[in-house]
């Protein structure tokens, strides 16, 4: 994938024009993009590490006094963007761990910085649809790395203050899978 870029505003007419313009900026993808609780939009793109720079901050400037936050991750993981359009699934769950943020692209570098600091498995990284602009990030792996993971994602600079509680579930209960997919 390359790199992964994100602009989240506070206004929902906004937000389509910063989507537009990362979309017309660069020759980047579209992940994801949408309307979330309290009236934010977030654009999520991906590409080559010069294109997504170059998106994220033609929606910086089109957000003007609206930009809530950004980010552009350089090597993202590859398990990223798919667990933020929630295309993964699996039908074991070993340890779970779950990550809440109070911020879009906290959520984004929390699920990066964890499947990069052990083997686990992201499931899905949820943003802020729902939620009161909160997020999550749901993931799976044996008990030892499951934490490892999460200690990274709380540790993680970008999500100091917009962490809230995580927790890990050693021996989940087999019907709590169908709660998450």
């Amino acid at each position: 994938m390359g790199a992964i870029g994100m602009n989240e505003v506070m206004s929902i007419p906004t937000g389509f024009l910063v989507c537009d313009a990362m979309l017309k900026a660069a020759e980047v993808e579209m992940v994801s993009a949408g309307c979330v609780c309290a009236g934010k939009y977030f654009a999520v793109v991906s590409g080559e590490v010069a294109a997504v720079r170059a998106a994220v901050e033609a929606g910086r400037e089109a957000a003007g006094g609206t930009l809530v936050d950004h980010l552009v991750i350089a090597n993202v993981h590859e398990d990223v963007a798919p667990a933020i359009m929630a295309c993964t699934g699996t039908e074991h769950l070993a340890a779970v761990g779950v990550m809440e943020t109070y911020s879009l692209c906290a959520a984004i570098y929390a699920a990066d910085a964890a499947v990069k600091a052990a083997d686990i498995r992201l499931l899905e990284v949820r943003l802020g649809r729902g939620l009161g602009g909160k997020s999550f990030v749901l993931l799976t792996g044996e008990v030892a790395a499951v934490k490892a993971a999460v200690e990274a994602a709380e540790g993680l600079e970008e999500t100091q203050g917009l962490m809230g509680q995580s927790v890990v579930i050693p021996s989940p209960h087999p019907d709590l899978l169908r709660t998450i997919q």
